[in-house]
């Protein structure tokens, strides 16, 4: 099986769901790896004290076994995949076993920052939103999907998410094949990646 690797990366909250979504609208089988599973525990994390760990530092990432997990991928084989609890800042017991496709998609913050990575990626994208939508974005879902409150969003972002965008995610801005402003509102950027992907699932 010959397999392709894309990888979608960018600040949180700039759109790289969106970007997912509407590759699935023209292919329907591929393996979906999403970054943030790969998180380390960090359970002892709540509202009150959440800077204690940096979930924007690539140390947050279990970045060894997600390299692992896509090479196999890369050969066909199949991969037992970390589920992560947001809530309570930890890796569940379960796992989800996904078997190799024609097509795979990472999507996450720290796609492109290790060289094994990249290296695996037959594409590689990079969604570039401004700093207030994104913001807006990640104060609504934490609230919404993890629980969070306004305070603790902000100072989160403030004293980590923030520097960590400027020092370790848009860096690797200059490893993308393509640069898609504005994520998925951008239908010049999508016209250009939907006519890749169909060109090597087909």
């Amino acid at each position: 099986m010959d397999v392709k690797i894309i990888g979608i990366t960018g600040g949180s909250g700039s759109g790289k769901s969106t970007i997912v979504r509407k590759i699935s609208e023209v292919v329907s089988e591929f393996v979906f790896i999403p970054q943030d599973n790969y998180y380390h525990s960090a359970s002892y994390i709540s509202n009150e004290n959440i800077t204690a760990y940096n979930f924007d530092h690539p140390d947050a990432f279990d970045t060894d076994l997600l390299y692992q997990h896509l090479k196999d991928l890369k050969r066909g084989k199949p991969i037992d995949m970390p589920q992560y609890d947001f809530v309570h800042h930890r890796r569940k017991e379960e796992m989800v076993t996904l078997q190799a496709k024609p097509l795979v998609i990472i999507e996450g913050l720290m796609v492109l920052y290790d060289e094994r990575i990249r290296n695996l990626l037959d594409l590689k994208l990079y969604v570039d939103t401004p700093d207030d939508i994104r913001f807006i974005r990640r104060l609504k879902r934490d609230m919404s999907e993890r629980g969070r409150t306004v305070d603790s969003v902000i100072t989160q972002y403030l004293e980590v998410v923030r520097p960590g965008h400027f020092s370790f995610i848009e860096p690797t801005r200059q490893y993308a094949d393509i640069v898609i402003p504005e994520g998925g509102y951008n239908e010049n950027a999508l016209r250009v990646l939907i006519t890749f992907v169909k060109d090597i699932t087909t």
